[in-house]
């Protein structure tokens, strides 16, 4: 095992390479334990000898998330638009909590990279053979938001630290102020380890969400919906045919 180790530290440097290590640091220390210098020491080379392969960290995190993104399993042959979306979010899903620190790199990118274009022009080409118009595509682009890559905003945030539990009289006097948050709250077991809500599943919970939005995409496709009809966005908004957002 240690001459493999040895074997692997010797092997040449690429920047696939690179690559690789910098995902299996941050997977193994987290992302804010990852610079150029504790890399290079993974690696067994200099600093210096990184920046042949990518230019800056920047740029090393971009080829990071290209990695991950890359790594997404691409729907079988032949599936309808459904199965085809719900699969392809799903296996993003997957390989993004496989790499807990992925989606807030994601975030914190000025612009996709290459891989997450690649993926959304996937998934919207999907659409579009599915019979979506240009129109109800973009707008089923928005409303999935980040979860077409396989999070949402509230998965990836830590869970608040868990504060004293209130006592009996407290309970009672919020139920009485917020009866429906209080129904609401009892209505599930409650387990601390959830970070959408204490007592959600948080697997369950995005797929029921991507579930009703692909089902409310389907309704609107076979009504033909279009954008033109809808009413102005505020006081003295006019509708443009057409307008794209």
């Amino acid at each position: 095992m240690v001459q493999q180790a040895e074997a692997a530290r010797r092997a040449p440097l690429s920047r696939d390479r690179v690559l690789r290590a910098a995902v299996a640091l941050a997977d193994e220390t987290g992302i804010e334990a990852l610079s150029m210098r504790r890399l290079a020491q993974e690696l067994g080379v200099v600093p210096m000898a990184l920046y042949k392969h990518v230019a800056n960290k920047e740029e090393l995190l971009d080829g990071m998330v290209d990695a991950v993104v890359g790594a997404i399993d691409r729907p079988a042959p032949g599936a309808d638009w459904h199965g085809a979306v719900r699969g392809r979010i799903l296996s993003a899903r997957r390989a993004l909590l496989g790499h807990p620190w992925a989606a807030r790199v994601i975030r914190s990118r000025s612009g996709p990279t290459p891989a997450v274009l690649a993926y959304l022009d996937s998934v919207i080409g999907m659409f579009r053979t599915g019979g979506f118009s240009v129109d109800l595509t973009h707008h089923a682009m928005h409303a999935l938001g980040s979860r077409v890559l396989g999070f949402t905003q509230e998965l990836f945030d830590d869970p608040p630290a868990p504060g004293p539990q209130p006592g009996a009289e407290a309970v009672a006097a919020m139920a009485a102020r917020y009866p429906h948050v209080a129904e609401l709250a009892t209505a599930a077991a409650h387990d601390g380890d959830s970070v959408v809500g204490r007592g959600c599943d948080d697997q369950f919970e995005f797929e029921f969400a991507l579930d009703v939005l692909l089902d409310g995409f389907e309704r609107l496709r076979r009504q033909g919906w279009t954008s033109a009809g809808r009413p102005p966005s505020g006081p003295g908004t006019a509708t443009v045919p057409g307008a794209s957002c």
